[in-house]
């Protein structure tokens, strides 16, 4: 493709790069990431992507903004109070960067809508910034029958997680590690736990560098690890996970073969799961 000398400019800093160049930067332009949900973790992870030029954005989510929302979820503003999260979302992106398409799902996914969502623009990379166990199992499953690359994370207080699952290569799901929600009513909520507002903006940009090596082919992703951050001690932790052989969804006899709505609790404080 042909860069305008304002895409030169704009892009320069990425151009000079060695490893990504303007075969890189072509890459991204040509690139398609869904990000579902535009929270804590998504917000910043949009914003990243577009500034880095990946050409098609999909936001997915069916909620408003609300004044809560301010402290961590930076793609919105005060005047957005009230407007679709999605249509705000849309806004700060193409304020961020006119190059990129926005593509957005004003809805919550669902075992009936998921698949169609991630086939609408054959996106290359999902990144799952939803903040309760339902979506995440949701999200986990449909990529694993999709085939389809995602960045799982979550955020809760002052710690933070995240993984990424490459289909194809072996690599463990979020099923491998958690096997299933926690029973719904058995455990607080995030809105009762509380974040620290900064640890969307570093797991969610994690999650953007993810999206961004993963369509580049550089380095090496968190495919077989779990990243772990303790935002109190300052101090990540990269943990070897295994491929589990009996999960349900992608082991050697999966079971899950159809996609499932569970319940919808929102964290479990008590085992250490997060969410965002």
């Amino acid at each position: 493709m042909d860069f305008s000398e304002d895409q030169i400019e704009r892009y320069s800093r990425h151009i000079i790069l060695s490893e990504v160049g303007v075969e890189g930067q072509e890459k991204l332009l040509n690139s398609k990431v869904l990000v579902i949900g535009t929270g804590g973790l998504g917000a910043p992870a949009a914003m990243y992507l577009a500034a880095a030029g990946v050409g098609t954005i999909g936001l997915v989510d069916g909620d408003v903004v609300d004044l809560s929302n301010l402290q961590r979820q930076i793609i919105h503003q005060t005047k957005d109070v009230g407007k679709l999260k999605t249509q705000s979302g849309k806004e700060t992106i193409n304020d961020i960067n006119p190059d990129v398409k926005v593509i957005t799902y004003n809805e919550f996914v669902t075992s009936e809508n998921i698949l169609d969502i991630i086939k609408d623009q054959d996106y290359d990379f999902i990144i799952d910034g939803t903040d309760n166990f339902a979506a995440k199992f949701l999200i986990n499953d449909a990529c694993v029958l999709a085939k389809k690359p995602f960045s799982h994370a979550g955020i809760i207080r002052f710690q933070g997680q995240l993984t990424t699952y490459i289909p194809d290569n072996g690599t463990p799901c979020y099923r491998c590690i958690f096997q299933s929600p926690p029973p719904a009513g058995v455990v607080p909520t995030c809105r009762e736990a509380g974040v620290l507002g900064v640890m969307g903006g570093v797991i969610g940009t994690l999650q953007a560098t993810e999206a961004l090596k993963y369509i580049l082919g550089l380095g090496e992703t968190l495919a077989g690890y779990l990243l772990t951050y303790d935002g109190l001690k300052m101090e990540f932790k990269k943990i070897k996970i295994n491929h589990n052989k009996k999960c349900g969804v992608c082991g050697e006899e999966p079971t899950i073969k159809t996609l499932i709505d569970y319940e919808n609790p929102s964290c479990d404080l008590k085992s250490g799961k997060l969410n965002g």
